[in-house]
């Protein structure tokens, strides 16, 4: 069962750097080449190249500078969130964040198409589903949802929206001072479209409730769900109907991405397991967000 979890999270890490390249085509050939700017801390790195480009007249060609100056400013902030994270989201998040800083170094700015709209659309639907489905693989694209994350946890006020808005509000403010407006609108509409596209993928706001059903001694796999998973359980005796067996009934409540995890750690320790999953259930009280 051991090497069956390494191949699984070997795939998951695997998609977690296809998702890197979809993040850096839909920036490079499509956002970039029209001058725009993505949200977040990339965002603040491209108006800080063009500001090393245009005001300081520091040749780039077509190399994008950007994407270094992301994982620099990320290495702190992995350096703070490693206790936070837990091990398996940081090592898919170093993952995801190196293989996007390679590849927006590597895949040179090219223009595909002259229209500013066609690139927001484009350029937002393509980086957003790549970042979407990082996501979905238990890895982030570093930057804000690593700060956002850390924001939830210390006040539960904050979420990864309002977070974002804030952000890309100062963001599209300086753009507006430094360029122009319509740069600024331009970058506000790649925002939303990729924002929208993210979220489709992700389905990060859904929350799901699981009840797991097993004959088995959950002792190492409730152990696991802690440990892995980072998941409180509530559980109670149960009995068969029919064969009037004794059973353990563990209810979990969890974000709908997690769910795939779980389902792995609890074959684990029983593949007989049975396993109801309920989506979109609304939940409050003492509920640990996450992306």
């Amino acid at each position: 069962m051991k090497k069956e979890l390494i191949i699984y999270e070997g795939k998951r890490t695997f998609f977690c750097i296809l998702a890197a390249v979809l993040y850096a085509v839909g920036l490079n050939l499509f956002v970039v080449p029209a001058g725009l700017y993505s949200g977040g801390v990339m965002g603040f790195c491209q108006v800080f190249r063009t500001v090393l480009a245009d005001y300081l007249n520091i040749e780039f060609h077509s190399f994008d500078i950007a994407g270094v100056i992301y994982y620099i400013i990320n290495i702190p902030l992995f350096v703070v969130a490693f206790a936070r994270l837990g091990r398996k989201f940081f090592v898919k998040t170093l993952v995801t964040v190196t293989s996007m800083t390679v590849f927006l170094s590597l895949i040179p700015v090219t223009q595909v198409v002259k229209d500013t709209m066609a690139s927001c659309m484009v350029g937002g639907i393509i980086a957003g589903c790549g970042i979407g489905v990082a996501l979905r693989m238990g890895s982030c694209s570093g930057g804000m949802d690593v700060v956002a994350l850390l924001l939830a946890r210390w006040k539960r006020d904050f979420s990864v929206g309002k977070v974002g808005l804030m952000v890309n509000l100062l963001l599209y403010t300086i753009c507006i001072f430094l360029f122009d407006m319509e740069i600024a609108v331009y970058s506000v509409i790649f925002a939303a479209v990729y924002s929208l596209a993210m979220d489709k993928v992700h389905t990060q706001n859904i929350n799901v409730e699981a009840n797991i059903i097993t004959k088995a001694d959950t002792t190492e796999l409730e152990q696991a769900v802690f440990e892995e998973i980072g998941r409180g359980i509530t559980k109670w005796q149960a009995q068969g109907a029919y064969t009037h067996e004794q059973s353990h009934i563990l209810y979990v409540t969890l974000s709908k991405y997690e769910v795939s995890s779980l389902k792995t750690v609890v074959h684990k320790y029983d593949p007989h397991a049975f396993i109801v999953v309920n989506e979109g259930v609304s939940v409050d009280g003492n509920f640990l967000k996450k992306l």
